[in-house]
């Protein structure tokens, strides 16, 4: 596997859950924008068919530890499940704030 170079300036988050799914131990990845999360999961090697929830602010990708730790070596920061909530929630907010403004 090739180490990271450097790190991205961009704002993506992975929680500290550890979901098991078949073999593999799940967490989740999500970011302030969908360019970041999308950018995130393609430099960590993760295929965009795999991102949830698609356009909304719950959207997200569930990653294996071993994408998790390397997305961390890219500059993702690690944050509990109670403050990935958060995130969502100051996205989902934002998306409503532009809603309104728009109308």
């Amino acid at each position: 596997m090739k180490k990271p170079q450097r790190r991205l300036a961009m704002s993506v988050f992975i929680d500290n859950m550890r979901a098991p799914f078949g073999r593999m131990i799940m967490s989740h990845m999500v970011a302030d924008t969908s360019q970041e999360l999308h950018a995130m999961a393609a430099r960590i090697g993760v295929s965009s068919r795999w991102v949830q929830d698609r356009g909304t602010p719950r959207e997200h990708y569930d990653i294996c530890q071993s994408k998790r730790q390397l997305a961390i070596q890219y500059g993702a920061i690690e944050v509990t499940r109670r403050q990935l909530a958060m995130k969502i929630m100051d996205r989902y907010n934002r998306v409503r704030h532009a809603e309104r403004k728009n109308r």
